[in-house]
């Protein structure tokens, strides 16, 4: 059960405090408290929101954002490099809308379970880190996949094999392939092939490169979304050492110096008043990407020179919190399906009265809320266009043109997007959506249509989130330098050209009766650079604010996930990744929590 304030004021201290009950937050803590002689504090901001249909139900892409009970609603400062996207679009499509509540981000996101790169992953060993890398990775994901296997996975053609052997069966995360019809991914499948895009050889043991189906973090008994709080707190909460307080924001950690380091002793929170509830062992801060920067800035911890401006003494000298932040993004192109096609999408949704036939009809393990996003091509330069190439080899060019401008923390970074332009890394990404999502054109009634995701994984801009305020409650600002490297740009306009093509290849061409977005008026590339500054969304998988790196590089955390100059906290969530990777970031945050309670827990 979810404790009240006088039960935590009660108890007084506890050997862990984890700040956030989110996708890390909760599996860290479940972890733990597998130990009986632990005693474990949660504290989450947000509410307990469990048994909520409307976190519950798949299919509800976007619904829970803006809505302050789901989710936090950050916000982006101007952007030099693309003031429009600013200026003139729906911002929380910029804004990381990450989740609040019990469950976190794993409560709102799409669903989407996709494995990394496995080279993307190794990188992490080369920025510094000893011993993580994709075998590390892969140990630690097959200990929380609970994958559940089609009931016949050669139906249709085998496309819903990738997944066998090489995901954890055991896990109490459960994943699964949404029953819903697969039409509409087979001939995008078709279509890829055509235009050089083959199946992935082996999209979950670290080679991603190509089309695949990936399943969801989706239970095929009840139908129903699984993530954090289904998988890791409901079936632990009645553990005597396991406390968990809803409602409970975080001010900053209390510490104190013990022989030169700087030690957690406590963690003060608001709870309808200020409250100090005391850590004997560790304080763990497991707040996210924008968060966890800030409360380490609240405590005292980071640059110099932001902790004076917001009237913070300087415990800890950290240059490198809150800096290196790195973003996947997208524009999406949708297209209209002719009036003949039967397959369904999720248009069928605008119809209130179809609406509502589908929720019953959900009750019985059909209808439209069992589909999924599970449509995925990870894509090389070369597959993108033949100018894709040659955007990469300029921004080499140019990389080592300046290289003697940069600091030793961005060489590091370039160092390694060096390697991957030339192993020629599949960082490009289009997702199939059944149903259109995309800007400014809005869908004609009674219309079905499929949205093309376009996304960019290795951006070579980077960002930063510092806290302006001592308050708490005052969000962080988030600058995350969107096309201050031009080839992030310019792969976009590529990758839009490819998304054209692809659209104009049987047999999807077969189907589609006219481009919806960005529409027939966009044709030049300066057109079209101008209706992606205009439209330009975040893929909201913010990262590599706290990174785990050698603090002369711009560390924030060591292999262990310590923060430096401290001897008991730590940050576990997906502040901490060095550099963003090719895939969708859930399964490397269920990961690093598992990383973070071996290390604990002397098993690793």
């Amino acid at each position: 059960m979810v404790a009240s304030l006088n039960d935590v004021l009660a108890k007084g201290s506890f050997d862990y405090i984890i700040i956030g009950a989110g996708t890390a937050g909760l599996t860290l803590a479940a972890r733990l408290t597998e130990d009986p002689s632990n005693t474990v504090l949660v504290l989450e901001a947000g509410k307990e929101n469990i048994d909520d249909p409307n976190l519950l139900r798949p299919a509800s892409y976007g619904s829970h954002f803006g809505n302050d009970l789901y989710s936090w609603d950050h916000r982006v400062s101007k952007q030099v490099h693309a003031p429009s996207a600013v200026d003139r679009i729906w911002h929380r499509r910029l804004a990381p809308p990450s989740g609040k509540g019990l469950g976190g981000s794993s409560a709102i996101n799409f669903m989407c379970y996709t494995r990394p790169d496995g080279e993307d992953i190794n990188d992490f060993e080369r920025l510094g880190n000893p011993g993580w890398n994709f075998k590390h990775f892969d140990r630690l994901a097959r200990k929380f996949e609970g994958y559940v296997p089609p009931t016949d996975p050669n139906t249709p053609g085998g496309n819903l094999r990738a997944a066998e052997g090489s995901l954890g069966t055991d896990g109490p995360l459960k994943l699964s392939y949404p029953p819903a019809g697969i039409e509409l991914e087979i001939l995008t499948s078709e279509a890829l092939k055509k235009n050089g895009v083959s199946t992935a050889a082996d999209p979950f043991g670290g080679d991603i490169n190509g089309f695949w189906l990936t399943p969801n973090t989706y239970d095929p008994v009840t139908h129903t979304r699984t993530y954090s709080s289904t998988a890791f707190y409901l079936p632990n909460r009645g553990r005597p050492n396991l406390t968990v307080l809803t409602g409970a924001l975080v001010s900053r950690i209390v510490t104190k110096v013990i022989e030169g380091v700087v030690t957690a002793t406590g963690v003060a929170f608001q709870h309808g008043g200020d409250h100090v509830v005391t850590a004997v062992k560790e304080v763990i801060v497991c707040a996210g990407a924008l968060k966890s920067p800030q409360i380490l800035e609240l405590s005292g911890i980071g640059r110099k020179e932001v902790l004076e401006r917001i009237g913070v003494p300087v415990q800890i000298d950290l240059r490198g919190v809150g800096e290196n932040v790195q973003e996947h993004f997208w524009h999406s192109t949708s297209y209209e399906l002719k009036d003949d096609v039967t397959y369904d999408t999720l248009d069928l949704l605008r119809n209130p009265e179809t609406a509502e036939e589908h929720l019953k009809l959900h009750v019985t393990g059909t209808g439209i809320y069992t589909s999924g996003i599970i449509g995925f091509a990870f894509i090389r330069p070369e597959s993108v266009s033949a100018k894709a190439p040659e955007v990469f080899q300029n921004a080499k060019a140019h990389i080592l043109k300046n290289w003697d401008s940069y600091s030793p923390e961005l060489q590091a970074q370039y160092k390694i997007h060096l390697a991957r332009i030339d192993r020629k890394s599949p960082s490009s990404e289009l997702i199939l959506q059944k149903g259109m999502m995309s800007f400014p054109n809005p869908p004609v009634p009674g219309k079905k249509y499929i949205t093309f995701f376009n996304c960019v994984n290795h951006a070579l801009s980077r960002g930063t989130i510092h806290a302006t305020s001592n308050n708490p409650s005052q969000d962080p600002d988030f600058d995350p330098h969107y096309f201050e490297m031009e080839a992030d740009l310019q792969i976009l306009v590529e990758q839009l050209h490819f998304a054209r093509k692809l659209a104009e290849t049987s047999p999807l061409k077969d189907i589609i009766a006219r481009e919806l977005n960005p529409g027939p008026n966009v044709q030049s590339d300066e057109q079209i650079k101008e209706w992606i500054s205009n439209y330009l969304g975040s893929t909201w998988h913010t990262g590599c604010s706290c990174s785990m790196m050698p603090r002369e590089i711009g560390g924030v955390v060591d292999t262990n996930l310590t923060v430096y100059g401290t001897s008991n906290i730590r940050v576990v969530d997906l502040s901490v990744i060095p550099i963003q990777f090719a895939a969708h970031p859930m399964s490397v945050v269920y990961a690093m929590a598992e990383h973070a309670a071996e290390v604990i827990r002397g098993k690793a």
